[in-house]
Parts: structure tokens; C-alpha cells; sequence
């Protein structure tokens, strides 16, 4: 689990898109999914730009 509550780790998110870590990442470094990093460089997401990410991939799955 994350520090702060509106942080999410590479692995919770890569847990709510049902997908691999290096996934995740690679949308990082894309500039797909922004992140800000930890003194020690870990990568660490905001939740409300995570779910707004998450949004219209959940809405193109429903139709």
C-alpha cells in the first residue's frame, strides 16, 4: 500500500487495469498516466487521474 491515501503504487494500479507492471510503466513513460516519483524514485499515481484514466477504458468495455 501507498503512503498517502491518494497515491496509488505501480501494482495497485496495474491491479485495477488488470494488467502487468511493465504496462503500467510503459504508460508512464508514454506521458499516457502521469506519475510523480518518491525521494527514492519510485514511481507513485495520483488516484483521481488514475480513475479518470480508467474511465473511458471501463466505458468502451460496457458497450
Amino acid at each position: 500500500m501507498s503512503d498517502s491515501p491518494d497515491l496509488l503504487t505501480p501494482a495497485e494500479v496495474a491491479r485495477m487495469f488488470r494488467v502487468d507492471l511493465k504496462t503500467v510503466a510503459r504508460w508512464a513513460t508514454a506521458g499516457k498516466l502521469n506519475c510523480v516519483r518518491t525521494l527514492g524514485g519510485h514511481r507513485r499515481y495520483h488516484r483521481a487521474k488514475v480513475e479518470r484514466f480508467l474511465r473511458p477504458r471501463h466505458e468502451s468495455d460496457q458497450e
